[in-house]
């Protein structure tokens, strides 16, 4: 499913796996950033493994680059987001573990980010969306 410039591809699913894990593909475009906003999870580790490219993920402040074959665990809890900021494209696999959330957060949200025609997003509607599925938004100074 594509979210403005990304896309989200599922390889495994909460119903797949007993609820054990969920897993997708996440592709960027060369110097695309995230339409949602900074955000944590308190249910579930977030760990993303570096197939092509480099993306740079900001958790809890700290800029970290994943490559290829580079990996990255995102504790609970930690606030997060990922920008690309190259010019290549970036394929990478991210692991949910419990599968706490599945496409149906994407889904919804993909909705919200693509009535926009390439335009902001609603970043209130994104915010409902994100705590309706267990993710927390880092509200930027001034909120929304």
């Amino acid at each position: 499913m594509h979210l403005g410039p990304l896309t989200v591809r599922f390889l495994i699913t909460g119903e797949n796996s007993s609820g054990s894990i969920a897993a997708f593909e996440l592709i960027v475009p060369g110097a695309q950033r995230l339409a949602a906003p900074a955000h944590r999870h308190d249910h579930y580790e977030e760990t993303i493994y570096g197939i092509e490219g480099v993306s740079t993920w900001t958790v809890d402040g700290k800029q970290i680059d994943v490559g290829p074959a580079q990996a990255l665990c995102i504790p609970r809890g930690a606030i997060h987001r990922f920008d690309n900021n190259g010019i290549h494209e970036v394929k990478a696999l991210c692991v949910i573990t419990p599968a706490a959330i599945g496409p149906q957060y994407f889904r919804e949200s993909a909705e919200v980010i693509n009535a926009t025609a390439g335009g902001p997003s609603d970043r209130a509607k994104l915010a409902e969306i994100m705590r309706r599925h267990g993710l927390t938004p880092a509200l930027p100074a001034g909120g929304f």
